[in-house]
């Protein structure tokens, strides 16, 4: 095991490159999903696998995202799992894809990501989405409130008060100008204090036009959902660069785009394992959400007309075939996006084919072998 550290030495860490032929840099977002017969403890050791395995590649990050109430994705906890894959990594950058903002009081989010970046100093990204990551029922559990509507709408301010927790600028006067969040720059203006100069760059998620628009008039970085919502991503990260204003934190805009893409030594392999994905939303698009089955069980299911549209449909933006058909696809993609980074997500049954799908692309575009 590594320890917990390793300072990066390239700016902010925002603008990644591309390595080998790649059109842009290549990350990973991962939801430790948890296939039949398989244990939560095993889908979290292939979250290691793979990170080692993208970092060694080059691959500049890997993310993971927050969903809850869901047996199937045991992402729930961000910042528990990042602290895990941070004593196991060196380089690559990790971040939330993101934590849902509404669903956290703002200090505690700074806390936990304060106390990230003082075990990965300098590697650590802090993605914000608004919306719950589960249902209305488990998203009031969460937030002991049924006003969900009114946790979007104040998205905003939460986002500006997080923003000064990380920071620490409330001004004077504010009621929360003598709380700090710790690790945080409190600690350098303390009598021989000494503080990283690092500080997560706060990314903004959406699947919408909302974030889109907030993100370009506060210059902070955008990811776009694509891999669930392919029909607004063109008309995002259009209204996103409309919007854009530069900041301090970029001077230009910068966007990173979830593609679903899964490689395989043929192409029927590839078809059999992303079937599993489109089985599994199938099941929770119809309030039955489990394990994600396995590939004998999606090929033996008997799909109903109006749940054979919905694959058809989910699979048609599922990126998948062998490793030249999804790179020419990500390539297609990148070029009709405009897309500063493409942050790929390959959800299968089980841990070997993942694993497998990252060393195809990595393979496919000449990634490193060892960074």
């Amino acid at each position: 095991m590594n320890e917990i550290q390793g300072d990066r030495t390239d700016g902010d860490g925002i603008r990644g490159t591309a390595a080998g032929t790649a059109p842009v840099p290549l990350s990973v977002l991962d939801l430790v999903t948890v296939g039949q017969g398989r244990t939560a403890t095993q889908a979290l050791r292939t979250g290691v696998e793979i990170a080692r395995l993208t970092e060694r590649r080059g691959f500049h990050r890997y993310w993971v995202a927050e969903h809850h109430s869901m047996p199937g994705v045991a992402s729930s906890s961000p910042a528990v799992i990042l602290a895990h894959i941070a004593a196991h990594t060196d380089r690559i950058r990790l971040g939330s894809g993101g934590v849902m903002l509404p669903n956290h009081a703002p200090l505690v989010i700074a806390e936990q990501f304060g106390t990230l970046e003082a075990m990965a100093p300098g590697r650590v990204d802090l993605g914000l989405g608004r919306a719950p990551g589960t249902d209305g029922a488990t998203a009031a559990a969460l937030r002991r409130s049924d006003r969900l509507n009114e946790g979007a709408e104040d998205f905003p301010q939460q986002l500006s008060e997080l923003i000064r927790f990380l920071d620490d600028d409330f001004p004077d006067g504010h009621p929360y100008a003598r709380i700090h969040a710790v690790p945080g720059p409190v600690q350098a203006t303390a009598p021989g204090g000494v503080q990283s100069a690092h500080r997560p760059p706060v990314w903004l998620l959406g699947s919408s036009g909302f974030s889109a628009r907030l993100a370009g008039t506060l210059g902070l970085p955008f990811a776009f959902a694509h891999h669930f919502s392919a029909r607004n991503t063109i008309p995002a990260l259009d209204l996103y660069r409309e919007s854009f204003r530069p900041s301090a934190v970029l001077d230009t805009p910068y966007a990173l785009i979830g593609v679903s893409a899964l490689a395989a030594d043929d192409e029927r392999e590839a078809r059999r394992q992303v079937l599993t994905g489109a089985l599994s939303m199938v099941r929770l698009r119809t309030g039955r959400p489990g394990l994600i089955p396995s590939p004998e069980e999606a090929a033996a299911y008997d799909f109903s007309p109006m749940e054979r549209e919905f694959v058809d449909g989910w699979l048609a933006n599922v990126i998948h075939g062998t490793a030249d058909e999804v790179r020419t696809g990500l390539d297609d993609l990148a070029k009709r996006t405009g897309a500063d980074e493409l942050m790929i997500t390959a959800n299968a049954h089980g841990g070997e084919a993942r694993l497998r799908s990252y060393e195809l692309i990595a393979d496919a575009y000449g990634l490193p072998s060892a960074a």
